[in-house]
């Protein structure tokens, strides 16, 4: 998932995409756990697009308080 398409999405999009990622980051530090998971490249690649989604909202936050700054 790239930043291009998080930039995209809605507020709420971004937050149910963040609770699938942990979920998803969950389960498979589970699977690990108990040697199941047969890609471990697959955590490094959820923990990322968790930190993208995650780096997008922050951007989103910042950018609503400094409209509300300019507003004041």
């Amino acid at each position: 998932m790239k930043a291009t398409e998080l930039r995209e999405m809605t507020t709420a999009e971004l937050n149910q995409e963040l609770v699938e990622l942990k979920e998803q980051l969950f389960r498979l530090r589970f699977q690990h756990a108990t040697n199941q998971l047969d890609n471990p490249m697959e955590l490094k690649t959820v923990r990322r697009d968790l930190a993208r989604v995650k780096t997008v909202l922050r951007e989103i936050e910042i950018t609503e308080e400094k409209k509300q700054e300019d507003r004041v």
